[in-house]
């Protein structure tokens, strides 16, 4: 099985699967890679829609190229804590991005919201962000304002009066309850069509049913994420440097 970078002629393999409607895992296994290289490689080069081998095999390139005098910057380097294996750590947050980008995030959300999940502070300022991820101040303004809107991120204000993007367990609960409200505002849209259409139309029953379908997923997230509020906010049995075995976390 080939290991290493893809070559160029993989990558023209590749774009030929796609024009052909094959699958991630089809494509894989003609090349003998796994699947997760095939789908990382499609995601941070345009989608399956917008992926060109020459244009992909040249980012690649470019990529690898700024990594190499990053690594002798030293201090805007980030250095691996609690004893981490920094190569593992990057290819576990270009994973990440991945997964994100397939859930529907613009690339460079995608960037961003990883940078900050995989942050032990939680937070980081705009700064911060652009030298991690070397990126422009406006690349990541951008990738903020929509992550605010999505309420996955929130703003505060630190002793020296920087803004800072944080991340947090209760957000997530935040963003789980927004969704659902999306999907009340869709729900009633569908029944006032339903009036205009008149009832007992193929249309307005088109439309009904799928109010009703939404309706009863919107009630199930609200009702699922209030009963699963509390593990947001569990601690781990265990910590880090603590060796014995796991137990009950309350008493």
């Amino acid at each position: 099985m080939p290991g290493g970078r893809l070559t160029q002629q993989e990558r023209q393999q590749i774009a030929l699967g796609l024009a052909d409607g094959l699958a991630y895992a089809e494509i894989a296994r003609r090349l003998g890679r796994p699947t997760s290289t095939i789908t990382r490689e499609v995601m941070r080069n345009g989608g399956p829609t917008a992926y060109r081998a020459e244009l992909a095999h040249r980012a690649t390139e470019r990529r690898a190229r700024r990594r190499r005098p990053a690594s002798s910057r030293g201090p805007q380097s980030v250095p691996p804590s609690h004893g981490r294996d920094a190569e593992a750590v990057a290819e576990y947050e270009e994973a990440l991005t991945t997964v994100l980008m397939a859930s529907g995030l613009p690339k460079m959300t995608a960037r961003v919201l990883t940078c900050l999940f995989t942050t032990d502070a939680g937070s980081l300022t705009a700064s911060e962000l652009a030298q991690r991820l070397q990126v422009s101040p406006a690349s990541v303004s951008k990738a903020i304002t929509f992550l605010e809107g999505q309420s996955l991120v929130r703003r505060e204000r630190d002793e020296r009066r920087r803004d800072r993007y944080v991340v947090d367990d209760e957000l997530f609960y935040q963003a789980t309850i927004a969704s659902a409200r999306a999907n009340d505002r869709l729900v009633e849209t569908a029944r006032r069509g339903v009036t205009v259409l008149g009832p007992h139309t193929p249309a307005a029953t088109r439309l009904e049913n799928i109010a009703r379908f939404l309706d009863f997923i919107s009630e199930s997230i609200t009702r699922a994420a209030e009963q699963a509020r509390e593990v947001l906010h569990t601690k781990p049995a265990t910590t880090p440097n603590d060796t014995t075995r796991p137990g009950p976390h309350h008493g």
